[in-house]
């Protein structure tokens, strides 16, 4: 069994280069600090991640250069069996210390599941690194596949306690500790206010907030548009920049901004962010505003955290346990109005100095370290 101290060799399987998206680069950060610790690490990405008539955005793939530094091999396909059969039986061969397999959907249980079984051996450990065991879009099957993987796995690192908690559901003698998701520094420094509106080309005045991501009806964009028509929100100078690639039903919320008259309010970049423009819509905002109406942990608090940015978060999954409430940010009701009085009290309360001092101060807390030590404990 490796320890904190050994070298071991690693084998990370799921999204990597040249997929796109949080979960790439979360494997990909994740890579770096286990190999700054002394592991040799090997990520293996997907031949076929999803098939084209089920991804919901323009394309999974990334245009920007493979990270420097990182082993990556495209393996494997998330929908052939006999595929799952050759990749597991090569990495039983190889009898590394550990493979490691992200989890964040059902439909990918049993190609991830098939791989651990066939891997797991009293050489080699495995473990499921969880960012969610039920999924916030539920379809009919997700409770079997998500207990095929959960029972392929020797024990699991959850990124909030209450992902924690769904994997008892369905393996409760089995091994997990909780590691928040750590803060993703791996999109740039921090840059000023004037720098960032320069570059996405407005104006110094009005104030800006945020909604960055892949719009999923999940998230609550809805939520946060029907809060800026309020009209106590209407009278500040405000506006909000919605930054991130729909993954659902566009003709809703075009339809749904010219019912509420709130277009002139509205910044709308509704296409992937390149990693390297991430910093600038950070950078442009005071306040970055998630108004989920589910939740396990989410990127984008940590996206925040990195860039120096107070919150707003619903009261859903992980999201208070990582933004403390009047600390480094608000946690409020999944109510329009409930998000409308958050942003008015920042505002008129001129809350900005407190909370970003809060934010600096809790930033360290998540630190890919911590992560990685958990993971070792379970080696």
């Amino acid at each position: 069994m490796a320890t904190a101290d050994a070298t071991a060799t690693i084998y990370l399987l799921g999204p990597a280069h040249p997929y796109r998206g949080g979960l790439a680069a979360f494997n990909e950060r994740l890579a770096l600090e286990l190999q700054a610790r002394g592991h040799r690490v090997v990520l293996y990405t997907f031949t076929l991640q999803y098939p084209g008539f089920l991804f919901p955005g323009k394309t999974q793939f990334s245009e920007s250069a493979a990270p420097a530094g990182l082993h990556i091999e495209r393996q494997i396909h998330a929908l052939n069996p006999f595929n799952w059969l050759r990749v597991g039986l090569r990495l039983r061969r190889l009898r590394p210390s550990l493979v490691m397999a992200a989890f964040w959907l059902p439909l990918m249980g049993p190609c991830l599941g098939t791989i651990l079984r066939l891997v797991r051996s009293r050489h080699t450990r495995v473990l499921g690194l969880v960012h969610n065991m039920i999924p916030h879009e539920k379809r009919p099957g997700d409770q079997l596949l998500s207990r095929f993987f959960a029972r392929s796995a020797d024990g699991f690192v959850a990124m909030s306690q209450s992902v924690a908690d769904d994997i008892h559901q369905f393996v409760p003698q089995r091994p997990v500790v909780y590691a928040p998701h750590p803060v993703y520094d791996n999109y740039g420094h921090p840059v000023a206010r004037a720098e960032a509106l320069a570059f996405l080309k407005l104006p110094a005045e009005p104030a800006y907030l945020l909604f960055f991501g892949f719009i999923r009806d999940y998230k609550g964009l809805d939520l946060l548009l029907r809060a800026m028509a309020d009209a106590r929100v209407k009278a500040l100078n405000l506006r909000l920049i919605v930054a991130g690639e729909y993954y659902g039903n566009e003709e809703f919320y075009a339809q749904l901004i010219d019912e509420l008259g709130i277009r002139d309010q509205l910044v709308l970049h509704t296409d992937f962010i390149p990693d390297e423009e991430v910093r600038h819509y950070f950078g442009a905002a005071d306040l970055v505003v998630q108004p989920y109406r589910s939740a396990t942990q989410s990127g984008i608090s940590q996206l925040a955290y990195h860039f120096g940015v107070p919150m707003v978060v619903t009261r859903v999954g992980g999201l208070p346990e990582i933004v403390p409430h009047g600390e480094a940010g608000y946690v409020v009701d999944t109510a329009p109005q409930a998000i409308a009085d958050a942003i008015l009290d920042f505002y008129a309360g001129q809350h900005a100095p407190h909370l970003r001092a809060g934010v600096e101060g809790l930033r360290d807390r998540y630190s890919w370290a911590a992560l990685a030590e958990k993971i070792e404990s379970l080696m």
